[in-house]
């Protein structure tokens, strides 16, 4: 069976970890068949494949990720495009509702509705960010991903062919992903809200009104998660499949089942790695300075790249995980074809005659 070394878990035959990588993974030659599968039995598993994508098409991805995440990332980290007067309004008014429910107004709740509420205003100012140049990152790092596990390096022209035959439905699958992850949001704060006045009518302490929302808080964070890890693989289905919107969302959550756990680790670490970047960012350059503000010249510019290295890791782990979920559903299967999903919608009726 003729076949080129590198990883790829649309074969049955990914990377031994004790395996060395071939240093030219796109040159054909025959390697013989191993039932070892790629699956994603750990998330660290998923980031050593993650780092091995990125080093075979490292020009490709440092492009995406400085000329498409980068401007986002430093929009996003500044708020520059954020009214602090707009977040006052929110956060006074959520405070009032948070009062008026019996939820004791502490400093850590005061703090969590001024994060929640900053979050809130820098979301809708920068949602044309987000459709625009963060969606296309995405696309751009899937198809990356999959030119790679089909031994292609990345094509600009053939991506621009792809992306004006399937952006709308990833426009669709995204507005249904943000949907979706709204009414999450509105249903805990509504549940909060509700929770809180329906123990205070009782006649709870506020100390005990407190814990209830704090263990309300965390089992809804699973939930939430597994919500945003459903919705972040709908995405890449979009963009692999010829599925948008609702069915892309029902694929997403058959294909997630059994890798549940990997999904839950994936986001957790690239939270905190986001949520580090944007503590140091928030207390290094918009608080701190040396004296003349000399340090937010470079520790600025430093996070910001740091920031898009994190989101751009995660793209290419949301991708791999798409993979390594479809050998997981498909480990029985003896024959995958070693063709990328995309290359067809990049073919022309021309080239396809040239071809023949």
């Amino acid at each position: 069976m003729e076949s080129p070394k590198g990883p790829s878990p649309r074969l049955n035959t990914i990377t031994i970890h004790n395996e060395t990588l071939d240093p030219h993974p796109f040159e054909p030659t025959h390697v013989t068949r191993s039932d070892h599968v790629f699956q994603s039995s750990s998330a660290l598993e998923i980031l050593r494949e993650t780092i091995r994508i990125l080093r075979y098409n490292l020009s490709g991805f440092m492009a995406i990720g400085a000329v498409l995440i980068c401007p986002v990332s430093a929009v996003l980290l500044s708020n520059v495009l954020v009214d602090e007067s707009v977040v006052k309004r929110l956060a006074v008014r959520m405070l009032l509702v948070a009062k008026s429910s019996g939820l004791p107004l502490g400093s850590f709740v005061e703090h969590s509705v001024r994060k929640f509420s900053e979050t809130a205003v820098s979301t809708v100012m920068c949602f044309p960010l987000y459709v625009t140049l963060l969606l296309i990152s995405k696309a751009a790092v899937v198809y990356t991903v999959d030119c790679t596990y089909s031994r292609k390096t990345f094509d600009s022209s053939k991506f621009y062919v792809i992306m004006r035959k399937i952006w709308r439905r990833i426009v669709k699958t995204y507005l249904l992903m943000c949907t979706v992850i709204i009414g999450c949001l509105t249903l805990f704060l509504v549940l909060l809200a509700g929770v809180s006045s329906v123990l205070s009518v009782i006649g709870f302490s506020p100390d005990l009104i407190a814990y209830t929302a704090v263990v309300t808080g965390l089992l809804f964070s699973v939930f939430f998660a597994n919500a945003v890890i459903i919705c972040d693989l709908s995405i890449v289905i979009s963009v692999l499949e010829d599925v948008s919107g609702s069915e892309a969302l029902l694929r997403s959550s058959v294909l997630i089942r059994g890798q549940t756990q990997v999904g839950l680790m994936i986001f957790l670490g690239s939270t905190i790695g986001m949520a580090f970047i944007e503590g140091l960012f928030e207390h290094r350059v918009k608080t701190l300075s040396y004296g003349d503000g000399s340090s937010r010249i470079w520790e600025g510019p430093l996070l910001v790249i740091m920031y898009s290295f994190v989101v751009l890791i995660d793209f290419m782990m949301s991708a791999v995980f798409f993979f390594s979920c479809k050998s997981y559903s498909l480990e029985n299967a003896s024959n995958i074809e070693c063709q990328s999903v995309l290359e067809a919608l990049a073919v022309t009726p021309a080239a396809a005659s040239e071809v023949q």
